[in-house]
């Protein structure tokens, strides 16, 4: 058996009400001030400050860091590592989605790494020596993960391309996970961030590096979705939970064993057109299953019986396609398009190119061709 190498917080906190554990974390490590690096949005809603209402509370220091775009850019984490210098903070909490914990990532590595304060050296497996900042990390949307993971994404807005950082060393100290902070989430950005979580266990579960450790926490974590998913869109408080969990679970897999080309075709579809990140992976999963099906074994039929379908007496080709017509019929339900109007027949050699160099397309249990990513992105035509 091949060595498998896993990395997972120090600790994490779940259910509601774990928002409360941060001032005693504070506290035992003896910080003196936290830089919040948060989104405009939560910060006006007051998501934020369900976190900095604790720290106001207990008398403690923070200063909230919110220049952060949904695809967030190499410009935010330079803005943010200048401002974390400023702030005098010692330590971190990011909350919101995988944009605030990107963000909070790479300017937490840059600030204990200065040597690569080019946020563009970050890319891929950067040889970094010193951990993160002490991060504790509260995720306020049902996706993501990035809670768990050693993955982060930044978009170079020059260039028209995201890139994949990969760091042990980025991952945070602490997470918490409270499905309380997703209770505010509107019902698009709930659907596709579960959509976007259901990729990350559908792809890590089939990528070339699964093993039977991940494997395990993907299965888990697709059979949450199928339960959680359309409940948690209709803000029903066990949906949420479920959710909140299942993203948390799948994250601690892919982190480990990567992911596909599903994930590849989006990065390259939020760089180009900005689409948001869970909306173009729900629309490219069974576009992507249906191309890798004949190199994924028995796991389709595990998947389709994840999600609820009952396999007995299918053949291989039958259950594959239940599985894949599972997982269109989720997003349908939750709302997601199935065509992207923005995309044009000049565009796709660019699409291509870039998903083919995109750092998730290794994991994929089946290589793609130039042609092989246009024709799927014509599907979304």
């Amino acid at each position: 058996m091949a060595v498998n190498r896993f990395v997972l917080n120090a600790i994490s906190y779940h259910g509601k009400g774990a928002i409360r554990e941060i001032p005693g974390i504070v506290k035992a490590h003896g910080f003196k001030k936290a830089f919040v690096a948060s989104d405009p949005d939560l910060v006006k809603f007051g998501v934020t400050a369900k976190v900095t209402d604790l720290l106001d509370e207990n008398g403690m220091a923070y200063e909230v860091y919110s220049n952060i775009k949904p695809n967030p850019t190499i410009e935010n984490v330079q803005g943010g590592v200048e401002a974390f210098k400023k702030s005098g903070a010692d330590y971190m909490i990011t909350i919101g989605g995988g944009s605030s914990m990107d963000t909070g990532k790479a300017i937490g590595i840059i600030i204990n790494n200065p040597e690569f304060a080019d946020v563009r050296s970050l890319e891929g497996v950067a040889p970094t020596k010193k951990r993160t900042v002490f991060t504790i990390a509260v995720p306020t949307t049902g996706g993501t993960g990035a809670e768990s993971t050693i993955n982060y994404v930044i978009t170079d807005v020059q260039k028209t391309r995201k890139f994949v950082c990969v760091d042990p060393n980025d991952i945070p100290d602490i997470a918490v996970v409270d499905p309380d902070m997703m209770s505010s989430m509107p019902r698009g950005l709930t659907a596709s961030t579960g959509m976007d979580a259901l990729t990350h266990a559908i792809e890590g579960y089939t990528t070339k590096a699964a093993w039977e450790l991940s494997d395990c926490l993907d299965l888990e974590s697709i059979k949450l979705i199928g339960a959680n998913l359309r409940k948690a869109v209709e803000n029903d408080p066990e949906g949420r939970e479920g959710m909140a969990l299942a993203q948390y679970v799948t994250a601690m897999a892919y982190s480990n064993v990567g992911l596909g080309i599903a994930h590849s075709m989006a990065h390259t579809l939020g760089a180009l057109y900005d689409t948001p990140h869970g909306v173009a992976c729900a629309m490219m999963l069974p576009i992507v299953m249906e191309f890798n099906q004949e190199y994924t074994g028995e796991k389709f039929k595990n998947i389709a019986e994840a999600l609820g379908v009952d396999t007995t007496g299918m053949d291989q080709p039958t259950y594959r396609k239940a599985a894949i017509d599972a997982v269109r019929q989720l997003s349908v339900d939750v709302g997601i398009p199935t065509k992207l109007d923005k995309l044009r027949e000049e565009d796709l050699d660019f699409l291509a190119q870039s998903a083919a160099a995109d750092a998730c397309t290794p994991g994929n249990p089946r290589e793609a061709s130039i042609d092989d990513y246009k024709a799927m992105f014509r599907k979304l035509m």
